[in-house]
């Protein structure tokens, strides 16, 4: 973040990226006008990751150089020419979104630089959804990528992202649920089910149905004449009895 040349002193914060003028060397360092009310100090060793043994070798009076603020005091500010990280430890949190560049891939995962001290590791299995054989399968060196923080150990300096944590879980298709035991099926079902169990009547040629015919035209005229039997001796019996009693009882006379 670039803050504005006449941006209060006390309004600065740690990181802070400015512009400022060399105003004077020194053994130990450099005074650096960067647009406050109180001068910017630069110590030797904030000129260069390299050990510097002399401050003209890096810097001279009235040069222009860019500059980050590592502190503000009452009577100065404290700056460097190293690009401070963009994470302190201390900064450093699980859930935080971080974004780097992949710069280092191994069979077990991919290095990520985040700027912070050391790179930040993402396990194969935490790449993306489903399973990765090779971390290469889903990601190149020099690629950007987005992740979030899983775990941050300050004591052994590691860093442990994950890219699959910031993407749509994958819904796994389920079968489709048995009908329960006992369940009573429906009326529609139950009817198609009995007309299915229920066996049909063959179904006969006409020889046969004129044969069926003649065979009852036949039972029927038996039993007619065994009826008509029955009735004549019924008759019979009837006029035996009465004739019978007329003999045995007396007439009057």
């Amino acid at each position: 973040m670039t803050t504005p040349d006449l941006a209060p002193a006390t309004a600065l914060e740690p990181k802070t990226k400015l512009s400022g003028k060399i105003l004077k060397t020194t053994l130990a360092g450099a005074l650096v006008d960067v647009g406050q009310n109180i001068p910017g100090v630069l110590h030797i060793s904030q000129l260069s990751q390299d050990s510097v043994n002399k401050v003209e070798d890096v810097v001279k009076e009235g040069q222009t150089v860019d500059v980050w603020v590592r502190r503000v005091k009452k009577d100065r500010i404290e700056l460097t020419m190293i690009e401070p990280l963009k994470y302190d430890w201390k900064e450093l949190e699980p859930e935080m979104v971080v974004k780097g560049k992949v710069i280092k891939l191994e069979s077990y995962g991919a290095f990520v630089e985040i700027g912070a001290e050391r790179p930040a590791m993402i396990h194969v299995s935490e790449l993306t959804q489903g399973y990765v054989k090779s971390p290469s399968e889903v990601v190149k060196e020099g690629e950007e990528v987005e992740a979030k923080i899983l775990n941050v150990d300050r004591k052994k300096k590691q860093i442990k992202l994950s890219m699959k944590a910031l993407q749509p879980e994958i819904e796994e298709l389920k079968p489709a649920r048995e009908e329960k035991k006992g369940k009573r099926p429906h009326k529609k079902e139950a009817v198609e089910a009995i007309e299915q169990e229920e066996p049909r009547e063959p179904e006969l040629t006409p020889m046969q149905i004129a044969w069926q015919e003649a065979m009852n035209k036949s039972n029927g005229s038996k039993a007619f004449k065994v009826r008509h039997s029955k009735s004549g001796v019924s008759a019979e019996r009837e006029d035996i009895l009465n004739r019978t009693l007329e003999k045995r009882l007396p007439t009057g006379g």
